[in-house]
């Protein structure tokens, strides 16, 4: 039976997307088949900058360091940003530009603007390789890289396509990002761009790590990115509404701590884009680690936290908590990967005032999908929750693309106007990741409750997922075979208390070819493939018999798991 909760958000909901309301909806068809899109949608995501940072301008946006910016002056600063990008560089609508750094303003402004000159803003992994990093630039064909310094290193001696433009953090965007600077003369080329990008241009290309071993770039227009981000707004609002409904005084500005790579999903739409719409600042930290986050938290008073699991986790058991007040922080989300079931009610012990709450989303759908609130996670936290309204449809299906019946397990599909477009040239990814009624597959199996809750059971991708990092078990092993005397490999994941899990390696040498130890083969592996990837040297076991195989003759994986995650436990 649906709860209180849950029928008082649907009620909730169905009032703002009524017709003449904020988040109503409009038919709209693509590739035959019809679906909703919000009416309000502004046409692209350089639109939705410039009407929301213009309302928004004189509020904090952006806390990094010691740097501070308004959303007037970061929407400024990413002016100028597409100015350089327009007039220094040559930048067209259209054209890819490559996006490697770590996690700072000047990243989130030099996104703005590219999106604002009309470039596609092409996500790059800032823990990849730097063959992984040419491989990224070579498929979207970026015509230039923006990269910190330690990221421009990596790529020295591997070929590709970018020139490359250097830009770096903890300073004010005209320092960072002189290298793309320019003051408009008149006409900015951001105004001007404004009068030629539409809902069916380019927006974005995302890298995913899919069971097929090398990235596959996941491509957007702005009308998915937009709408994307416009259901997460539309359930920001729901929430408000019932914590409103119930009494609850909301004055404070929204603020959420930025702890989760602005290059995934997560950090990009519901994180940093909701975030114009809904006026939230945001604070900055350079790389994880709970205790400098508990003290941001404190001092900014952070009222949402979002991460994969291991981080609020991490929060609520950090020995330092005791010692601040975190009570303006009623949200703690996660997503990216599973949740143990023991972090739920450790997050509500330690956080009595505020609720764990659960997302699930995918690159290729812009984040949206399903949500998990409060009582109702606290009640089900084996699932993932419902179907985010008022876009995504959710849909068990078989093999064949047949609906299954509720509580039967099959692949959890989703079809929405927020979904990617394609991965880019590759057409026959492309069509596989497809129904003919347009749903995505995403790879994963499970089964809806008869509260129309997801629970997820299974994956049918080859992936693991250490810390919200997809790792293509495929990609590790074509590294591992690219050593002349390994024969055969099999990589698997291992379930790990601080990530969800971790890469592991069995290996076995050629005939009459020397053995190499795990060591040996772990620093080999390095050279070629993201640190993350790469098991340690516990995880990777040296055979000297053959891996068991299925009657098809590939290897059976599940054996050999089986087999070598019991020595990982004994050991």
């Amino acid at each position: 039976m649906p709860t209180q909760l849950d029928n008082a958000l649907e009620a909730i909901i169905t009032g703002l997307t009524a017709d003449g309301q904020p988040f109503a909806t409009v038919p709209f068809t693509r590739d035959g088949v019809t679906m909703p899109a919000f009416a309000g949608a502004p046409p692209s995501l350089a639109h939705y900058f410039a009407h929301f940072a213009n309302q928004n301008k004189d509020l904090p946006f952006l806390v990094d360091g010691d740097i501070r910016l308004t959303f007037g002056e970061a929407y400024a600063a990413a002016t100028c940003v597409a100015e350089g990008l327009a007039k220094t560089h040559g930048i067209a609508k259209g054209d890819r530009i490559g996006l490697a750094a770590r996690n700072s303003a000047n990243w989130m402004i030099a996104y703005m603007g590219i999106l604002m000159a009309g470039g596609c803003a092409t996500l790059l992994n800032g823990f990849s390789s730097g063959e992984e990093l040419a491989y990224g630039l070579d498929l979207a064909e970026c015509k230039v890289l923006l990269a910190d310094a330690g990221r421009a290193a990596r790529l020295e001696g591997h070929a590709h396509p970018a020139k490359i433009v250097l830009f770096d953090h903890g300073n004010a965007p005209s320092e960072g990002l002189a290298n793309t600077w320019a003051l408009p003369q008149g006409t900015s080329a951001a105004m001007a761009m404004l009068g030629q990008l539409g809902p069916d241009d380019i927006a974005t290309i995302l890298y995913t790590s899919g069971s097929t071993g090398k990235s596959k770039g996941a491509w957007s227009d702005h009308r998915g990115v937009v709408n994307g981000v416009m259901n997460y707004v539309a359930q920001s609002a729901m929430a408000k509404v019932h914590l409103e409904s119930g009494g609850e005084v909301i004055t404070d500005q929204p603020c959420a701590l930025v702890a989760v790579p602005l290059f995934h999903v997560t950090g990009e739409v519901p994180l940093f884009l909701q975030s114009f719409a809904i006026a939230r600042k945001l604070v900055l930290m350079p790389k994880w680690d709970a205790g400098l986050a508990i003290r941001l938290m404190a001092e900014e008073k952070v009222s949402y936290f979002v991460g994969v699991p291991l981080m609020s986790y991490e929060i609520a058991n950090h020995p330092d908590r005791a010692n601040y007040d975190l009570s303006a922080c009623k949200s703690f989300a996660a997503g990216g990967a599973p949740r143990p079931v023991e972090h739920v009610t450790r997050i509500k012990e330690a956080f009595p005032g505020g609720f764990p709450l659960l997302g699930y989303g995918l690159t290729e759908t812009n984040a949206v999908g399903c949500g998990n609130f409060n009582e109702n996670y606290l009640a089900k936290p084996g699932s993932t929750g419902r179907a985010s309204k008022p876009l995504v449809d959710l849909a068990i299906l078989d093999d064949l693309g047949n609906e299954l019946p509720q509580g039967q397990v099959g692949e959890v599909c989703i079809r929405s106007v927020a979904n990617f477009r394609g991965y880019w040239k590759n057409e026959e990814a492309t069509k596989a990741a497809f129904t003919d009624n347009g749903y995505f597959r995403t790879g994963d199996l499970g089964y809806l409750d008869e509260d129309a809750y997801l629970f997820i059971v299974d994956r049918k991708k080859d992936i693991i997922i250490r810390g919200g990092e997809n790792i293509s078990c495929i990609e590790v092993e074509d590294a591992i075979y690219a050593h002349d005397d390994v024969g055969e490999c099999s990589v698997f994941g291992l379930p790990d208390e601080r990530f969800g899990e971790v890469p592991a390696a069995v290996y076995a040498m050629k005939d009459g070819h020397p053995a190499i130890t795990p060591a040996e083969l772990r620093a080999f592996l390095l050279e070629r493939i993201a640190p993350f990837k790469v098991p340690l040297e516990q995880h990777i076991w040296f055979t000297s018999e053959a891996l068991p195989r299925l009657g098809t003759q590939k290897i059976d994986k599940r054996t050999v798991k089986a087999r070598f995650a019991a020595e990982a436990v004994a050991a």
